[in-house]
């Protein structure tokens, strides 16, 4: 808090936190400098993954300026467009490569699941933060009904990655909120057990074939299984110190493939080794802390449960995409947070961020 008569720094009246700031700075650094080899040294491509990016700042600075007590009003209205959307997907969305994930709105697409990433565990901390804490049985099943709606329709498309990472942020809320350790267990066997008509009835060949794939990728070392055995080739060939960067021959001569998106890490280990990684790890986990630390300092109940959300989910995208790169995940989709190309992902997360923020420096106006 600052001192009495003591006038309100630029970032403190913008309703920047900068500490965090400079950890997304360092990412996308990162994040552009490896794309720049993984994509074969397009300038082209560089220069719209800035543009790309300075539109998420954007979208961060606006969300940042909006108190978490208006957030919490309009999350049943976020949430209620954006299943509308998903309804409208499924019914008239635009199909590419064999998923429907897509709303053509004329000038450009829009994928109404990437809303969700924030639109759930806002509903559901708005839900929740209203109701008697820890949430009673009444309580608990009609905040699962409220994710398992987008959840499903999402699953859908089909879009595993996206429906993984919209249930494990609105889970999050949900355990957040104080649920006993025995209903936590009970998720956990219920998951378990769902495991097996999931595999029956639900999921498609080539997701089954995924999850077969990563048991086993040599397999189908040329068909399904080439993505993650050159994967892990260009990550063991880093060493310890990497082949330098724009030196990777995995990437640069092609054998990896979507190695400027979903596999960039791959290129990353490879370019920089084990020290690189872990100086890459390092940088995550400062953003982890910073958001952690703003949690624990929020003010109110729906800015403690999505403050947590926001900042595990992140923690998810970061160990689900080098899970799945390197071999211990099924190949899912998802993103490198801040280093893949992209530009919906890239914005969600820096909404997201743009709420931590949020949370962060409107508490301080209160505590003044």
């Amino acid at each position: 808090m600052a001192s009495q008569g003591a006038s309100p720094s630029l970032l403190f009246r913008l309703h920047i936190d900068g500490t965090l700031l400079i950890f997304l700075i360092l990412l996308m650094i990162i994040g552009q400098a490896i794309l720049y080899s993984a994509s074969g040294e397009s300038d082209a491509l560089i220069q719209r993954q800035a543009i790309r990016l300075g539109i998420a700042f954007i979208v961060m600075l606006l969300i940042a300026q909006i108190s978490p007590d208006t957030m919490c009003r309009w999350s049943p209205l976020l949430f209620i467009i954006g299943t509308i959307m998903l309804i409208a997907v499924l019914l008239v969305g635009t199909k590419v490569l064999g998923a429907q994930r897509w709303l053509n709105l004329g000038l450009f697409r829009f994928q109404p699941s990437e809303m969700m990433k924030l639109a759930v565990p806002m509903m559901l901390a708005a839900y929740l933060s209203k109701r008697h804490i820890p949430p009673r049985n009444k309580h608990l099943f009609i905040a699962l009904i409220i994710l398992l709606l987008p959840v499903v329709l999402i699953a859908k498309q089909p879009d595993l990655g996206t429906s993984l990472l919209v249930s494990s942020a609105g889970l999050f809320v949900i355990f957040m909120a104080g649920v006993s350790w025995h209903i936590i267990f009970g998720f956990i066997f219920a998951g378990i057990a769902f495991t097996i008509p999931m595999w029956l009835f639900l999921m498609r060949d080539y997701q089954r074939q995924r999850v077969l794939t990563m048991l086993n990728p040599d397999s189908d070392p040329l068909g399904s299984g080439y993505h993650i055995i050159q994967s892990k080739i260009a990550i063991g060939s880093g060493g310890d110190f990497g082949k330098g960067w724009l030196n990777g021959t995995q990437s640069h001569l092609e054998f990896l493939p979507e190695r400027h998106t979903d596999f960039i890490f791959s290129v990353f280990a490879e370019e920089f080794g084990f020290s690189g990684v872990l100086i890459l790890l390092t940088v995550y986990l400062l953003v982890i802390f910073r958001g952690i630390y703003i949690t624990m300092q929020a003010q109110g109940t729906f800015s403690r449960l999505l403050g947590s959300s926001i900042i595990l989910t992140f923690l998810i995208y970061i160990f689900v995409n080098i899970g799945m790169v390197s071999g211990i995940l099924p190949v899912v989709g998802v993103p490198l947070p801040m280093v893949s190309y992209g530009g919906t992902s890239i914005v969600t997360l820096m909404a997201g961020f743009g709420i931590l923020m949020s949370i962060h420096t409107h508490r301080k106006l209160l505590a003044h």
